[in-house]
């Protein structure tokens, strides 16, 4: 019996031995490199299908950059969410090529990412979508906030540990939670987004706990500003919150951030006077962010870290033609579908025009929205700033520049009174109150005198607020008095049918499902409606989104000879006139 139990014990020894033998050890010294893309928006290729011609930025050749180094130099490659949205060829697999696997999986498996976290507009492509990627991807896709409201648990995977060379690092990824302000319902159906700051102080104790990292990322799709969009610090539900998590919420080393589409590089301190690195990119693949950590053990068997960080410019760098070659026939099956003939512009339409007023490009979109809706107002912006379908031929591409983003068309009851907020609203975000025919129509970023302000990081002259939120109506006839004061510019004088128009009566107006769901604040701040009752405004939705109308629409008609609606006008109008040509050379420095 004991010679069983001294061969039992021993069988156990050497479970135990063989088991420690396999353990990685952790290496002396290392060095890693972090690599972060972060909103691409479709940007994959080195072609750009929308404009058709050879594009500047691309994954394509960011991938190049990751080739040049070698494999002994431990890349950790994240990206940051927002890659289904904006070049045609992630809305061909998201909503045409169904069936096959979806080119954002193909390219990032074969990059072979480590982690990435979900964008809002990820999350726009609708649950038959992003459920399909989950699946689908190599690596895990991460929003630790968005809660499955079935289960209480992260709809996504919270976090991720990725071991290098027996270096272990964990990612926890957060999303923006201002999701439900933006999007119709039916595409997060069953997910809750919860404050980031609240769920990382919930996920990086266990995390450390469990865990217990050598190296902490937080990969987070939310932006540095925390005050954009009028809120601040404390705002609950922050669309910005990755500052404040990097503050309040110690453990992090390095905090890649994205969605607001600016370059970040710095370091701050977090609560506990430790540092953190917080970088991000500008979007579209015009940049990403590269974090080299030096790595080495202590005598107490942990890390000491340094880090040399830079944010690398795409444009320069030249093409992965390997990369190229193994998606060639996806690119080929792309080109040929946005090159289908839509219809027949008789006139040519400039987006750049809505800037500074009444336009024929915003004016087209209106009347599409009226007519495919049969509503009697419409509201719309100018969704590109420097965008031009030319008259003649007009082809698929063209759709994604007289019409950016997937967003559906609403039907909603506004009461007139709500509707004379709602431009009210926009128009003080939008023009200046001019004091005298000198002074500038559009509101610009200042100085502390007043003027314009020049940003040379951007070598331009900025609006004080995103161009895509200057709505204007059609259906109603009204006129702009930029001399009066915010909250009394605008005054609607009727209908364009000619009927009287009452602010106590309630109207059908055709909107985006952006604008429908309080995006902007024109509905909450400017028309006074409490978010929380929106949709008790709304009367319908397309199933689709309104590009894809808008097609139906122009193939219909065929030969389309876009009109102005002249239904509201700029006054005094030589104050205009001098003012918007003024304004015209700052913006197009």
């Amino acid at each position: 019996m004991k010679k069983i139990q001294i061969i039992a014990f021993i069988s156990v020894l050497l479970i135990i031995f063989s088991f420690a033998c396999t353990e990685k050890k952790k290496p002396e010294k290392i060095t890693l490199h972090l690599i972060e893309t972060s909103d691409i928006h479709g940007s994959i290729f080195d072609y750009d299908f929308i404009n058709d011609k050879k594009a500047n930025t691309s994954l394509s050749k960011i991938s190049s950059y990751i080739n040049n180094l070698s494999v002994d130099e431990n890349v950790v490659l994240v990206d940051n969410g927002d890659i289904l949205q904006g070049q045609p060829v992630v809305y061909y697999s998201n909503y045409e090529n169904i069936d096959e696997e979806h080119i954002c999986s193909q390219v990032m498996n074969y990059l072979d990412y480590d982690a990435a976290t979900v964008g809002n507009h990820d999350i726009e492509a609708g649950h038959t979508v992003y459920d399909k990627l989950v699946n689908e991807f190599n690596f895990p896709w991460l929003a630790a906030n968005a809660i499955n409201t079935s289960t209480g648990e992260p709809y996504f995977k919270p976090y991720t540990i990725i071991d290098k060379k027996g270096v272990k690092i964990a990612v926890l990824g957060l999303i923006t939670p201002g999701i439900p302000k933006w999007l119709p319902e039916e595409l997060w159906d069953g997910i809750e987004f919860i404050d980031m700051v609240e769920s990382a102080k919930e996920w990086v104790p266990k995390i450390m706990e469990k865990e217990n990292p050598d190296l902490f990322i937080g990969l987070f799709h939310s932006g540095y500003d925390y005050t954009y969009g009028g809120v601040n610090y404390d705002t609950p539900g922050n669309e910005n919150a990755s500052l404040i998590v990097a503050k309040q919420v110690p453990g992090f080393d390095v905090v890649f951030v994205g969605h607001d589409h600016r370059t970040w590089n710095e370091t701050i301190k977090n609560i506990n006077g430790d540092n953190v690195i917080i970088m991000g990119p500008k979007g579209n693949a015009n940049q990403f962010c590269v974090a080299k950590v030096d790595m080495a053990l202590n005598e107490n068997e942990k890390y000491d870290k340094s880090f040399h960080t830079e944010i690398i410019d795409v444009s320069p760098l030249k093409t992965d033609q390997e990369f190229t070659r193994k998606f060639e026939n996806q690119i080929n099956e792309v080109k040929k579908y946005v090159s289908h003939k839509v219809g027949t512009f008789e006139k040519s339409i400039d987006a750049h025009e809505g800037i500074y007023g009444p336009s024929t490009f915003v004016d087209l979109i209106n009347t599409i929205q009226l007519d495919i809706s049969d509503a009697e107002i419409s509201f719309a912006a100018p969704l590109s700033f420097n965008a031009t379908i030319e008259k003649g031929p007009v082809y698929v591409r063209d759709m994604f520049k007289l019409y950016r983003f997937e967003n559906f068309l609403y039907t909603m009851n506004l009461s007139g009174k709500e509707i004379d907020g709602y431009l009210e609203y926009s128009f003080a975000n939008w023009f200046n109150t001019m004091k005298d025919e000198n002074g500038h129509l559009l509101l610009f970023k200042s100085d502390k005198n007043g003027n314009p302000l020049y940003a040379e990081k951007y070598q331009s002259y900025r609006l004080k607020n995103n161009y895509y939120n200057f709505d204007v109506a059609a259906g109603i006839k009204y006129t702009v008095d930029i001399t009066k004061p915010d909250g009394d510019k605008v005054t609607i004088h009727s209908l364009t049918s000619g009927e009287k128009f009452y602010k106590d009566s309630t109207y059908i107006v055709a909107i985006n499902s952006y604008r429908g769901n309080g995006g902007g604040g024109h509905l909450v701040n400017g028309a006074g409606i409490p978010e929380d009752e929106l949709n008790e405004h709304r009367i319908s939705s397309t199933e689709k989104d309104i590009r894809y109308y808008m097609m139906q629409w122009i193939e219909e008609k065929q030969n389309i000879y876009p009109e102005d609606r002249n239904e509201w006008s700029v006054y005094p109008i030589d104050w205009w006139e001098k003012a918007k040509k003024r304004d015209y050379k700052l913006l197009n420095k």
